[in-house]
């Protein structure tokens, strides 16, 4: 990785590579920690070894909260930790992040670094195993029913394009310092957002022309224990980097649906188009809410 680095000299680095799927930290414990925390480990190694200037954005997971399930938004200030393997490790990693900083990074004057922390994305390009909205596509297309694990476990759903504005906007204010450096941020939905699985499987389908009622049916399959709470507050962006989130929830599941529907059902598509389209559509949205960061 360092090696890399110093080859390139990247103005910019965005470090979004981890082990991401929650079922498979249970069968594949030893890698997830690997990926997640040493993976992360050798990003921050090759920050400590920049003699140029640079702006680092490390995302996490909102998974990396030690999550007792209330019913408040995560601060930025709150525990981090972990019951399971894949939250233990996300937590792992914040702990690395702090570590390499106070140790290090804090005091290189040419490095601006800030942590970003999201979850619960969903979008149209997602293929990942285990994840409810690939489940349900791949059933709808082909007239199946759906199974669902948890459907009355609550998530603050946002579309992809969400979190990655604020990925960019955090990199931008970085460079530009207006933002203090070595600091984490939350970027998640608006309250009203928060719903549960099932509700997102019925309205996907209905969107897909199904009966929501019959859409899904719950599976007796349980793996693994699953967290049914879990949400952010975002205040610190919204106040600092005047970013907040721009689609409501309707639009999001429509983003979706759009864009896996014309996958499954329109061979003429070119989904390179919808979507560069559906990106256009975005930063479209967000300009007419004044954030600065789509002006």
């Amino acid at each position: 990785m360092s090696d890399y680095v110093q080859a390139v000299k990247p103005d910019f680095i965005f470090h979004l590579a981890a082990q991401a799927i929650v079922s498979t930290s249970y069968k594949e414990p030893f890698d997830t920690i690997t990926t997640n925390v040493v993976g992360t480990a050798s990003v921050l190694e090759a920050i400590r070894n920049i003699t140029w200037n640079c702006t680092c954005v490390l995302i996490t997971s909102d998974k990396a909260y030690d999550n007792v399930e209330w019913i408040w938004g995560y601060r930025e200030t709150d525990a981090v930790g972990g019951k399971d393997v894949y939250s233990g490790s996300k937590g792992a990693a914040e702990l690395t992040i702090k570590c390499y900083w106070k140790s290090f990074i804090q005091a290189m004057p040419n490095i601006k670094l800030g942590v970003a922390r999201a979850g619960n994305v969903i979008g149209g390009g997602d293929w990942a195993k285990d994840r409810i909205i690939v489940d349900c596509v791949k059933a709808f297309s082909r007239n199946e029913v759906v199974e669902i694990r948890s459907p009355k476990a609550t998530r603050p759903w946002q579309h992809v394009l969400e979190p990655l504005s604020g990925y960019l906007n955090l990199g931008q204010y970085l460079c530009e310092g207006k933002v203090e450096n070595g600091e984490p941020f939350n970027f998640g939905p608006h309250a009203e957002q928060t719903k549960t699985v099932f509700q997102l499987v019925q309205d996907l389908a209905e969107l897909w022309g199904l009966d929501r009622n019959t859409a899904a049916r719950l599976t007796g399959n349980v793996p693994f224990e699953e967290a049914t709470l879990l949400k952010l507050n975002c205040d610190k962006a919204l106040a600092y980097l005047d970013w907040h989130s721009t689609l409501h929830y309707e639009e999001c599941v429509h983003f979706i649906a759009d864009w896996y529907k014309a996958f499954y059902t329109d061979a003429n598509v070119d989904m390179y188009s919808l979507t560069t389209a559906q990106i256009d559509s975005y930063v479209r949205a967000a300009g007419a809410q004044h954030l600065k960061w789509a002006e």
